[in-house]
């Protein structure tokens, strides 16, 4: 599974992203999903918060995946967002959150859903890139940067 089969293009990468809190930041993100993937807004933010009351999905260094599972979807999709601003999101180190990786999969995709995170996970490991996307301010550009830096992985 690659990045390119979880951002389905620029519209699912969010720029420069202004909100006042971690919540809030899930409204937004559900709201944007809903309208990129064609899901229920209200249930997908219902879902990214029962996920968050089981432990926070801020995983250090100011990154965030929230992620959640979806009974309308049948292949996992994401949602990319840089904040202009960092946020609070009770991350494992603390450290407030601006860069954030949203995951929805398939109800029944267990496997697969796991290998989404870990994509994800080790694609946002990579200190120079994520340096790279806390500089860049222009959807296409952050989804060229995400594409393309699977494919320079993939290839060494």
């Amino acid at each position: 599974m690659e990045i390119a089969d979880l951002l389905t293009g620029p519209e699912a990468v969010l720029a420069s992203v202004k909100t006042s809190g971690k919540k809030a930041l899930l409204a937004e993100l559900a709201s944007r999903a809903a309208s990129v993937f064609g899901l229920e807004e209200r249930r997908l933010f219902d879902r990214l918060i029962e996920r968050e009351a089981l432990g926070s999905t801020g995983i250090g260094g100011g990154i965030a995946i929230p992620h959640a599972r979806m009974g309308s979807l049948t292949t996992p999709r994401g949602l990319f967002a840089r904040l202009a601003q960092p946020v609070a999101f009770d991350a494992i180190d603390d450290r407030p959150v601006d860069i954030v990786f949203l995951l929805v999969a398939p109800e029944g995709a267990g496997a697969d859903h796991l290998k989404a995170l870990a994509r994800v996970s080790r694609l946002l490991r990579d200190r120079g890139l994520v340096d790279k996307l806390r500089a860049t301010e222009n959807a296409e550009a952050l989804y060229a940067l995400l594409v393309d830096s699977v494919q320079t992985q993939s290839a060494a």
